[in-house]
């Protein structure tokens, strides 16, 4: 598990850091910058982030495969996926071009929406590259080969750190493009992405005597959706928790460009702490399927236990973190007054949701393993949409709480999520072992 959930979880940081760095290098435009960047990403990942969700269901499929031993199987779902991400592509990119032209209407300060909107419309013609970089990443942890995805993730953040030093600031005789020269280095940086992890696939199948492209499957509309059935559910899962904090994120910029900063900050650096166990889930959905390809749920039910323990006892630590040290934290970010005043409350509500974002998080994975995904969807429609966002908006607006009031919202609704989902897993587990027990 350590061996295999390493990689995956420097990969996720990798994914993370170049949201990160995005806003770092954005940041000395000023609060209007940085909430520019969070805007257009929230527009942009709502979307596109379902796209990915439609892959996962590669998850399950090429774990399994390759737990049989039906190493040609793990190609076919390969190829599969690549189709339904051209499939997938353009309706996405016309869903964010729909949403670049809801900004302005949406009562943000026009300081922020125009920059939002720039850097919008530049980030989405990376849509495609992401897709793809997503289906090849599946395959690739499928089959175990996940160091190759840390190496591709480290040279992706290099080229988009450089990228952003270039573009944003006008360096090496290039023009000043501000908030959109930083969207153009993300859109080439996810190019070498999926041109590097595809590679590496062709790398592995040459070494086992298949050539990639030599063998490549044709489209198979049964397999495509087979690999919808399990993705769309988990796409809809990923789509109703990154609409929640997006929504989250409109409604900071509907207070003030400060309030929108700051909780842009806390809310990197909670969703930096969540690439960790979101590493570990993508680890614990290839192990539950490898076990349960192998039929052996005794192994599924370990691995998925195993998981959860790592991913707990590192948002132990992070949640210590949050609640020692918010300023130096946010100094990194900005020396602003204002937000220096306002940060140290939103770390410390992310410091109370930590725990809790690590187990359904990698309660969602354990799932996806044995199949499961239309469990963590409900769980995340009911979370957030019937529980956590009313009473956001209500403590919000209604009793004048701010952005603080938001947060408490989705904390609460954070609490159901990871415990629904915990003990689905404890029930479907021991149901499965229990079969094979009772099978011989």
């Amino acid at each position: 598990m350590v061996a295999l959930a390493v990689p995956v979880v420097l990969s996720e940081l990798g994914w993370m850091v170049q949201g990160i760095v995005d806003t770092i290098m954005v940041g000395r435009l000023g609060p209007a910058a940085i909430g520019a960047v969070a805007l257009g990403n929230a527009v942009y990942y709502t979307p596109s982030l379902f796209g990915i969700g439609l892959l996962l269901g590669l998850d399950p499929l090429v774990a399994q495969a390759y737990g049989r031993g039906d190493h040609d199987g793990c190609h076919r779902w390969l190829a599969q996926g690549v189709y339904l991400a051209c499939l997938a592509t353009p309706p996405l990119m016309l869903l964010v071009v729909l949403g670049s032209l809801g900004i302005t209407h949406f009562g943000v300060a026009p300081a922020v929406a125009g920059p939002a909107t720039g850097y919008l419309l530049l980030l989405n013609w990376g849509t495609l590259p992401l897709l793809l970089y997503g289906g090849a990443r599946r395959y690739l942890q499928g089959v175990g080969e996940v160091k190759v995805i840390t190496i591709t993730y480290v040279l992706a953040n290099l080229l988009n750190w450089f990228g952003n030093w270039v573009l944003i600031y006008g360096k090496l005789g290039f023009p000043a493009m501000g908030v959109q020269g930083s969207a153009l280095s993300t859109v080439a940086s996810r190019i070498l992405m999926a041109a590097a992890l595809l590679g590496f696939a062709w790398r592995y199948e040459r070494k086992r005597g298949h050539p990639l492209f030599k063998h490549w499957s044709g489209p198979h509309l049964k397999q495509i959706r087979e690999l919808i059935k399990i993705g769309a559910p988990a796409a809809g899962q990923i789509l109703l928790e990154v609409g929640a904090w997006n929504l989250a994120t409109f409604s900071a910029g509907r207070l003030t460009p400060v309030a929108l900063a700051t909780h842009t900050i806390a809310l990197n650096y909670a969703s930096l702490t969540y690439m960790v166990p979101l590493g570990v889930s993508a680890a614990a959905a290839v192990s539950v399927g490898h076990a349960m390809g192998a039929g052996d749920a005794a192994r599924a039910r370990r691995a998925g236990w195993l998981a959860l323990g790592m991913g707990t006892s590192f948002m132990l630590l992070a949640a210590l973190l949050f609640f020692t040290l918010p300023g130096p934290l946010i100094l990194l970010y900005t020396r602003d007054p204002r937000v220096l005043a306002v940060g140290p409350g939103l770390l410390g509500l992310a410091a109370i949701f930590q725990v809790f974002d690590g187990i359904q998080t990698v309660s969602t994975g354990a799932l996806r393993g044995l199949g499961e995904t239309r469990a963590p969807m409900l769980a995340n429609l009911a979370g957030y949409w019937v529980l956590g966002l009313p009473i956001g908006f209500f403590l919000c607006f209604g009793l004048q709480w701010g952005i603080y009031g938001l947060w408490i919202g989705l904390t609460a609704a954070l609490i159901v999520i990871a415990s629904s989902l915990l003990w689905r897993w404890q029930k479907d587990s021991a149901r499965l072992q229990m079969s094979s027990l009772a099978n011989g």
